[in-house]
């Protein structure tokens, strides 16, 4: 699939992922989301990715958030189409689609944030793994500021990330807030200048390419976002106890012992693509929109 929207590039190991519409401040679209979506489901299919690198094109802004412009806009809210029945499939928030996504990824998310992030052009990061922002960054949940509510599953996401407290006051007061802020609060893990950002994330993405299992990095992303969410620690142990039977048991285990033993960088030969534990996915998929 040719892209309009984003730009896809596959190399080293690594995908990098960039909302290219600069004119636009990279603002977001159902085109975008499509695309995004679309380029998610390449990254998980490739072996050959091991993380995936989202940024955005130019030095003003990842994402300056929905795309109001008549053209786009009636895209990114709804359908478009009046409803009465408010589970009706059509009645789709377009971030909460992909944020849904992203949390599905078995690849490792890591965010590249370059400038802006406003309304979905934050949202849409919650769902990453590692949140990296240049020193020009700015974010902002300004949805009360705009008449609306928070979007893109982000009432799920930014209390786990960084409190209730503080996603209460960011989504109630709608300001925006820069990096240094959104590291104090634990939003982003390190702030760098702008020439410095995308090899700082690609450093991030080598660390993991090179030295991790793609079985084990998979399975680790998704006991770490969905077990915490048990009434128990016993949920936690349940799935622990099949992952590292499983595990042990594997190529990957065996070679990560020997290269351990044998002071060399490993090479994991088992595939996400068709080597994952056979309970997995042990949560049974998506559950449904109703």
């Amino acid at each position: 699939m040719g892209y309009s929207q984003i730009d896809l590039h596959i190399g080293e190991g690594i995908a990098t992922l960039t909302l290219n519409r600069p004119e636009k401040m990279n603002a977001f679209t159902g085109t975008m989301m499509n695309e995004i979506i679309d380029a998610m489901d390449r990254t998980d299919a490739d072996d050959s990715v091991r993380a995936v690198i989202f940024t955005g094109a130019g030095e003003r802004a990842f994402c300056a958030g929905a795309d109001l412009t008549p053209q786009d806009g009636r895209a990114v809210f709804s359908s478009g189409e009046p409803v009465s029945d408010l589970s009706d499939p059509r009645v789709r928030d377009g971030g909460g689609l992909l944020t849904l996504r992203l949390y599905q990824s078995k690849k490792p998310l890591i965010s590249a944030c370059n400038g802006a992030a406003v309304g979905v052009g934050v949202t849409m990061q919650l769902p990453m793994d590692m949140r990296l922002a240049s020193d020009n960054a700015r974010y902002g949940f300004v949805f009360a500021r705009r008449g609306i509510v928070p979007e893109a599953c982000s009432s799920w996401f930014l209390p786990k990330i960084v409190g209730i407290n503080q996603a209460l006051e960011w989504c109630m007061t709608g300001r925006i807030f820069g990096a240094e802020e959104a590291l104090k609060a634990g939003l982003v893990r390190s702030v760098h200048p702008q020439g410095e950002l995308i090899d700082a994330a690609r450093g991030l993405a080598r660390e993991i390419a090179e030295n991790t299992s793609a079985v084990s990095v998979a399975m680790t992303r998704a006991m770490l976002w969905r077990v915490p969410s048990g009434d128990h620690p016993m949920a936690a142990h349940k799935v622990d106890s099949r992952a590292i039977y499983r595990l042990s048991k594997g190529a990957d285990a065996k070679e990560g012992v020997q290269s351990f033993l044998e002071k060399r960088p490993p090479a994991f030969p088992l595939r996400v693509s068709e080597d994952m534990p056979d309970f997995y996915p042990w949560w049974g998929g998506e559950p449904p929109y109703e």
